[in-house]
């Protein structure tokens, strides 16, 4: 079979753990013929967006991507909103895709997507939606102009060719409905994945880490991680380790530290003694500290890190929001009004048993939900 992901109305970036990245190196280990068209935005060295050359490359999975440029038609400021693209109708014909999975609805080229399967009726087409009210149509431009003029016009247009609109989580779903008019039956919940190691595997990877940090099996390792800005919560997190003297926890912080931050951790820092800033660590190092750590915690914005630390059996304290309640079911904590961090942290200290079979459950959810290998399977249907 042949598949291509085509990642023109979003980033794409290579050597991280994001779907773009995960889902086609699944299907390439299930034995398809995998390509990925792809518009210029990236990270650069920084790990904050930009905008690379067109290029034509074997990624670091083997699997051939196309970097394709904005048409010229606008300035810059406006290609990257409209997202059109030159030759992907032409790619597609060169590789005569089986199935594709258009990923964000949000761009022009869907109609491209949808015009192939038009000329190609035997093509499956699959378009995921990641907006939600948190990341997607904040202002009211971009809401009312972008989201329910261009964004829906575009997908109301290409519909009738795609065969479900894949959500990532309930509030996405939300979104669509609200915004672009979808229905329930064109729907369906497609989450961000992760991959789950095998009980030899996680040992190894939990033994080694937990040996380099020198960590004693004694000790409670929780693990907050990502790009963190204002909103991951991570100065809280550091405020309640420093307001509370707890014996069995230890707190790793793995990522880049946004500069509205950065000052006021370091500062804070040396007077968190259980507290660690371990640096960024690329995708297969995060998941690799993931099977470290007994516990995941995400008390701000979301992050797709939380669905790789249910792979690797961490327990989870995370934000109570819609999106994140399916992942919570006897494996952790939700915080909001009547459940504070620290009185969490407090549970776990006084009490670090508990955390094994909550582990058991996580590594459960993730079979069910999350796993990578499951997600790939469903595009072969």
């Amino acid at each position: 079979m042949r598949i291509a992901h085509l990642c023109l109305s979003n980033f794409y970036i290579d050597g991280y753990n994001y779907q773009e990245n995960t889902l086609p190196r699944q299907n390439r280990c299930d034995g398809h013929e995998v390509m990925i068209v792809a518009s210029t935005e990236t990270y650069n060295r920084d790990r904050r967006l930009s905008y690379t050359v067109p290029c034509r490359y074997l990624n670091e999975d083997g699997i051939p991507v196309v970097r394709l440029p904005y048409r010229r038609l606008f300035p810059h400021a406006v290609a990257k909103k409209l997202r059109m693209h030159p030759g992907v109708g032409a790619l597609l014909e060169q590789f005569r895709p089986d199935v594709m999975l258009f990923h964000s609805l949000c761009g022009w080229e869907l109609l491209t997507a949808a015009a192939y399967v038009e000329r190609h009726p035997k093509v499956v087409l699959y378009a995921d939606s990641h907006e939600d009210a948190y990341n997607s149509g904040r202002t009211f431009l971009s809401r009312n102009v972008l989201h329910r003029g261009y964004y829906r016009f575009v997908l109301r247009r290409a519909l009738p060719r795609i065969r479900k609109v894949l959500c990532v989580s309930l509030e996405t779903m939300d979104f669509v409905t609200e915004c672009y008019g979808l229905v329930p039956s064109q729907l369906e919940f497609y989450p961000l994945g992760g991959e789950v190691s095998s009980d030899e595997e996680y040992a190894e990877k939990r033994r080694r880490i937990r040996g380099e940090l020198g960590l004693r099996e004694d000790q409670v390792v929780l693990v907050q991680a990502g790009k963190m800005d204002g909103k991951k919560k991570l100065l809280e997190t550091l405020q309640a380790f420093r307001a509370n003297e707890f014996r069995n926890l230890q707190l790793l912080i793995i990522g880049s530290l946004d500069g509205e931050i950065r000052s006021t951790v370091e500062t804070l820092l040396p007077s968190v003694p259980n507290a660690r800033y371990v640096g960024w660590k690329d995708a297969r190092a995060l998941v690799d500290h993931l099977c470290a750590a007994d516990v995941y915690l995400q008390p701000g914005s979301q992050s797709a890190t939380m669905q790789n630390a249910l792979c690797a059996r961490c327990p989870v304290i995370l934000d109570d929001v819609p999106s994140h309640r399916p992942f919570v079911d006897g494996n952790g904590w939700l915080l909001n009004a009547s459940q504070s961090l620290e009185a969490v942290l407090s549970a776990i200290d006084g009490n670090p048993a508990q955390l094994e079979p909550m582990s058991r459950r996580s590594l459960a959810i993730a079979l069910d939900l999350l796993d990578y290998r499951k997600l790939a399977a469903r595009l072969y249907r």
